[in-house]
Formats: structure tokens, sequence, C-alpha cells
């Protein structure tokens, strides 16, 4: 059975450190109009018995990467993500990025209410054979029954290639501006380093489509990392 939540919010989240701004959860796609996902991760995991696949599509100048992050939350507060990326480069495709990931609920975000919990994870990158490790806690404020959503993500990543620690940090909100239109608006970034910000318009289109092994609930999940780059027809505006 199919099911779909907020636009602009997938769930999975993935840290490729390279040029990674911020550790929190990335999570991305569904179809070829899918929103860009929000860099900052919120305080929600996939139900109980339930399975999510999230997969997009992002274009470099030079190069393709084909994303897929399947999620599964088998005991019911626990969600487990294995996923990661293929690269597409002249001519030849090569997996450029493994992500593990381990998300939990401290209390769980209900309507007018908040939540909060913790994620962790590892990106593997088998080109460059390096792994980046990240833990963050999200939190979420509900205010006018789920019509206006603050995230709040403080993290920490563990760098492979440098060696370095970083302080993480992301701060968005979801807001209804009709029955099937959202303003998404975020910064984010580190403790080194100008923030990024992203503000665009999501429709009901760009919703996540998820599989439920048991009776559907209704949720919603996102995640976060580098600095976005624009997901297959999506329109958004970033600003350093």
């Amino acid at each position: 059975m199919t099911r779909f939540r907020h636009p602009g919010r997938f769930g999975a989240a993935y840290p490729p450190l390279r040029s990674a701004l911020l550790s929190a959860a990335l999570l991305a796609g569904s179809t070829a109009h899918a929103a860009r996902p929000m860099i900052t991760d919120d305080a929600r995991i996939v139900d109980a018995k339930a399975c999510q696949l999230e997969s997009w599509v992002k274009k470099n100048p030079d190069s393709t990467e084909f994303w897929a992050l399947p999620a599964c939350n088998f005991t019911g507060n626990l969600e487990l993500t294995l996923g990661g990326a293929s690269t597409r480069e002249a001519g030849s495709a090569k997996t450029t990025d493994v992500v593990m990931q381990g998300k939990t609920l401290f209390k769980a975000m209900d309507s007018n209410g908040w939540g909060i919990g913790l994620a962790a994870g590892t990106v593997r990158h088998p080109q460059a054979d390096t792994r980046d490790w990240y833990a963050y806690v999200p939190t979420s404020f509900s205010f006018r029954d789920d019509a206006v959503v603050v995230h709040t993500n403080v993290g920490w990543l563990r760098e492979g290639e440098t060696r370095r620690n970083r302080l993480t940090w992301g701060l968005g909100t979801e807001a209804q501006l009709t029955e099937r239109t959202w303003l998404i608006a975020e910064t984010f970034g580190q403790n080194q380093g100008k923030p990024f910000h992203q503000l665009e318009l999501a429709g009901a289109g760009s919703h996540p489509a998820r599989c439920d092994l048991r009776q559907p609930q209704r949720r919603r999940r996102t995640m976060v990392f580098h600095r976005p780059a624009p997901a297959v027809g999506a329109v958004p505006a970033v600003m350093p």
C-alpha cells in the first residue's frame, strides 16, 4: 500500500563529507518531479513493521548520481537505513557512497506537541577508501495541527579523509499554505564556514512513497548533510 505525507521531506540520512556542510540526515527523492529533500531532519521515523524506499537523481556537471536509501522499522522504535549511491561518469558506473544509519525516538511528536530523537551512522566512500561517521539529535515542534512544523538538528561529524571533527546544525520550517502547497525554508551549516539556506515551494506531487507491511499510519521524515544540489525536476533556491 502506498502512503504519502508532507512534500519535500523524505527520509534517510547520509553525510557525503568531502564537501559536507552538515551532518544530520539527507534523504530524498520520489518522482521525477520531486522537490529536493530538506537538509534538516525531523523527529520522526518509519512506522513500526513498515519499510520505505527513497531514491533520487543528482545531476553534476560531469557525472550523474543515482541514490537509493531503503529504511525499515522492524522493532517499533528503531529505523535502520542501508543504501548508497552509484555514480555514472565517463561512460562507467561506480559505487561511490554506502550509507548505514540507525535512528530512534526518545519522544514521538504529536500534533501541537514536540518530539526528539537520535540518529547515528556512517558513510563509506569505496573509491576514496575513506569512511565518515556522524551523529545528531533531531527535534521537531508542531503548531496549528501540523500546519507549521519547526525542526532543529545539532550533531557531530567525523571526516575520514581529513580526520577532523565538526559540529553540525540545522534549522528548518514547513508551513502549509494550501491543502496541496507547502513553503519549506531552512538554514544549516557547521561550526566553521558560512551557513547555507534553502527556500522552496513544494506541492502534493512531491510526497515520498512508502510501503507498509502492516497497516499504514501518518508519518514523515527527512535528513541531511552536504551542500544540496537540485534533484531532477526541482527548482529550489539555495543561497550561501
